[in-house]
């Protein structure tokens, strides 16, 4: 396989671009055939032999890839060949082919392009755990990012907006604050022009920020933890600017505040499932459309030691990626095409039968029996709004806040929406359900029971469901009444799964 490898510890200009065998895997390993590979600031220490971890030599650098199981070892059971993944190799990525710990590689989702999965975790990844784990940022906090225009300070300035904080985004030069300004920051600061500490007691009327963010370091860590509010956190991300700054601890005991390191790697070992559960979120933000990576260029892997010396010169504004595999893009991008296209075929054909679809009437349990094992047609929508979520609430008692507390749910859950009860989805089902089989010709329809019920996804305010139902059995009852036991599945317009699927028993008499 081709792979560009460190023989020697030193600049970008010492690797070279060279065949070099296929990685053999053990049991609890994954082999990857990358699609991309992501550049990341640790990938410019670990050549120079300047990073934390540090691989025997020849070794390729490359952390973070996307691409295909090629395949799997005997004691690996969560991923599969063929599955589409990404993974925090830590070292190697620059190479057509790739060895992975099982516990580093994860499932994506086909609809995510190969770019944006190798492009999320380290930068997305590291800022969310920063703001979300370590200083629990809370809406209307504010944020200082300093290095706000690399890959991480990038992400944090459109998470923290995300997460309802005033953002102020300090950078460099103004191309880089300008990019900034597009992904929500609030305010600009030059900090190679302005003096930070004065700017930021101007921004804030004295009383300082609350959360400081820093992957630069160096000369600009100090006048940022002067700028610091009372309780306010520090969060130390990396030193992207040269020096281990050496800070004057008296200032953190004068101001009440912490400085908290923020070392996404060793977290997502130690604490897994939070891990997981970010990732998830991130995901799903992408999905939405809530987050996007900006992607500064893309380097072909014989050219990814100009990414790395680009990446040494400060120049790379978010992120920057090298495509290992351009067949792979184009199938997949082919695939996302093809994908799209048999799905607005299918909505259009699902919309002209509902369109064509005549009114069922319905006069007798041998109607009812007519009709078993057909699909019923799909459902006008109904909107889940927050005023409903909180009344289904107040009438259960149930005031959790991830249903009733708008501020904090803005700030800590996907999308920043509050989240409908499974019971208040499961309510909707009779409403829209009457509309597919109008009973209007009988004495009496009670709902009466379920058999499963199951919530494949969630449900938050403001999004709109559509019910789809089947008839799977009737039965008459010696008394006259008709049981009649239905399939039925919600769905919203942002989820790609049903949000709700049940099993329900009606009982009716003619």
């Amino acid at each position: 396989m081709k792979a560009i490898l460190c023989t020697t510890y030193g600049g970008p200009e010492l690797l070279q671009y060279t065949e070099t065998s296929d990685p053999q895997i053990g049991e609890k390993d994954v082999l990857i055939q990358v699609a991309a590979c992501a550049v990341n600031y640790p990938d410019v220490l670990i050549i120079q032999n300047k990073y934390q971890f540090k691989p025997e030599l020849p070794f390729a650098p490359g952390g973070e890839v996307s691409g295909i199981v090629l395949k799997v070892g005997t004691a690996v059971k969560h991923i599969k060949e063929g599955q589409k993944v990404l993974a925090l190799c830590g070292w190697g990525g620059f190479a057509e082919k790739v060895k992975v710990e099982a516990n580093r590689v994860f499932p994506v989702p086909t609809q995510m392009d190969f770019i944006t999965a190798a492009s999320t975790l380290y930068t997305f990844g590291t800022s969310y755990h920063a703001l979300k784990n370590r200083a629990q940022i809370k809406s209307g906090e504010t944020l200082l990012v300093l290095g706000a225009s690399g890959g991480v300070g990038l992400a944090a300035v459109e998470l923290g907006k995300l997460m309802g904080a005033k953002v102020i985004a300090a950078a460099s030069t103004e191309e880089k604050l300008a990019i900034c300004k597009d992904k929500g920051a609030d305010v600009l600061i030059n900090y190679e022009e302005e003096d930070l500490k004065e700017k930021v007691k101007s921004l804030t009327e004295g009383k300082g920020v609350d959360v400081v963010l820093d992957v630069v370091g160096d000369k600009y860590a100090e006048p940022a933890l002067r700028s610091m509010a009372w309780k306010g956190r520090y969060l130390v991300v990396g030193f992207a600017a040269g020096e281990i700054p050496k800070l004057p601890f008296n200032l953190a005991l004068l101001k009440g505040c912490a400085v908290m390191g923020v070392f996404w790697g060793r977290f997502s070992s130690e604490e897994p499932r939070e891990a997981q559960q970010n990732l998830m979120e991130l995901v799903n933000y992408i999905q939405k459309g809530k987050i996007k990576q900006h992607i500064f260029q893309t380097y072909s892997l014989k050219d990814s030691p100009s990414a790395l010396a680009d990446m040494m010169e400060r120049k790379v504004i978010g992120k920057a990626v090298v495509v290992v595999n351009e067949g792979l893009l184009a199938k997949d991008k082919e695939k996302s095409t093809q994908k799209s296209e048999e799905v607005a075929k299918e909505n259009s054909q699902q919309d002209l039968a509902h369109q064509e679809t005549k009114p069922i009437k319905i006069k007798n349990a041998s109607d009812l029996q007519k009709l078993i094992g057909k699909v019923l047609g799909k459902s006008s929508g109904v909107t889940v709004s927050q005023d409903l979520i909180q009344k289904f609430a107040e009438t259960t008692q149930d005031l959790q806040w991830i249903h009733v507390d708008v501020e904090k749910a803005a700030a800590m859950l996907p999308g920043g929406k509050n989240l409908a009860h499974g019971y208040l989805t499961l309510s909707l089902i009779p409403h829209l359900l009457y509309e597919l089989l109008p009973l209007e010709g009988v004495q009496m329809a009670l709902n009466y029971g379920t058999e499963k019920v199951r919530f494949p996804a969630p449900v938050y305010s403001g999004d709109r469901l559509t019910l789809e139902a089947s008839i799977s059995k009737v039965e008459k009852n010696p008394d006259g009444t008709v049981k009649l036991f239905l399939h039925a599945a919600l769905s919203s317009e942002t989820e790609s799964k049903p949000v709700c699927v049940a099993e329900l028993i009606t009982l009716v008499r003619f």
